[in-house]
């Protein structure tokens, strides 16, 4: 007996909250392994010893670590990731401030990068081993081989300073503004994703033009575009989705460098500075909202997977 869409999407759900559990106690934790005394660490060599005691008695951090594990879920429960030293706001408004900015980004990476590798792919598959195959290969190897710490700058040289094209960094005021200083910053996360998804489109898409539904729609008398756009890429597109859900997180990784570059005012740029500052609760927010982001859109990703292929359905 088939089971129904909502059975399937509450296990799902099930399934992820140990990994929720394991990622709110691992940022819990990161706090506790600072080598030393985070408290002396985050007031400094000037701080008294009562500032400390303040401080420390502020956190939590004189009572047993079972009851800060306690007292820390329950904040999480309510949203609650308590204050920033440096900053003199709330954890979570600052996280919220910045937060759009890095998914604008992740999601306009994630954009550029599968409209550059689908098509990219498709033709490789479908011209395996001519020149065209070759050289495609050979950009995704140079695309996987270039770090985005100097891509970014690269293409500053090239399209703000020697072009004036683009500017070179913020995220501009207005719409127009917002997307021309998007620009850059997605090329350089997008294109390292290019490479890599361009790559396992053309491995998925010649997996499926040598099965037998695909002979048998040919012999039917079915265009070219439409046995390998209708049929056989959409077939290939299930484990591109995957691969794209487990490189989301890849994204939220690159874009704390991506961002830096760039001067983007998103999360990323915002966890360097609050490393930089020994900000340590802004820390376990910014690392808690990137984690939780990661499981959620994998999450999606497995619903997604299952609406593209009807047989995970069963």
């Amino acid at each position: 007996m088939k089971r129904s869409a909502g059975w399937l999407a509450l296990k799902r759900v099930v399934v992820t909250l140990p990994v929720l559990w394991v990622v709110v106690s691992v940022v819990f934790l990161l706090i506790h392994l600072v080598p030393g005394d985070p408290i002396a660490q985050m007031l400094g060599d000037g701080a008294t010893a009562s500032d400390i005691d303040h401080l420390r008695h502020q956190y939590g951090f004189d009572q047993p670590l079972w009851l800060q594990y306690t007292h820390y879920w329950r904040g999480v429960a309510r949203a609650d990731f308590g204050q920033s030293l440096r900053l003199h706001d709330s954890v979570l408004h600052l996280i919220l401030q910045r937060y759009p900015y890095t998914l604008a980004l992740t999601v306009a990476a994630m954009i550029l990068g599968a409209l550059v590798a689908i098509p990219a792919g498709v033709a490789a598959a479908r011209r395996k081993n001519t020149w065209t195959d070759r050289s495609l290969g050979v950009a995704s190897l140079f695309g996987l081989s270039f770090p985005n710490f100097a891509l970014g700058p690269v293409l500053i040289l090239v399209f703000s300073i020697g072009l004036g094209w683009l500017p070179v960094s913020g995220a501009g005021v207005g719409v127009g503004s917002f997307l021309a200083h998007l620009v850059l910053p997605a090329v350089t996360l997008g294109l390292g994703l290019a490479a890599i998804l361009m790559r396992m489109v053309r491995t998925s898409m010649l997996e499926e033009l040598s099965q037998d539904y695909i002979r048998t729609a040919r012999a039917k008398g079915l265009s070219e575009s439409a046995v390998v756009y209708r049929h056989a890429l959409r077939n290939a597109l299930n484990p591109v989705l995957t691969v794209m859900g487990l490189q989301f997180g890849s994204l939220l990784a690159g874009a704390i460098v991506t961002e830096t570059i760039f001067g983007w005012p998103g999360l990323g740029r915002l966890t360097l500075s609050a490393i930089s500052n020994r900000d340590y609760a802004l820390v376990q927010g910014c690392i808690l909202a990137i984690g939780l982001t990661y499981v959620l859109v994998n999450l999606l990703t497995d619903a997604v997977y299952a609406l593209a292929d009807p047989r995970m359905r069963k």
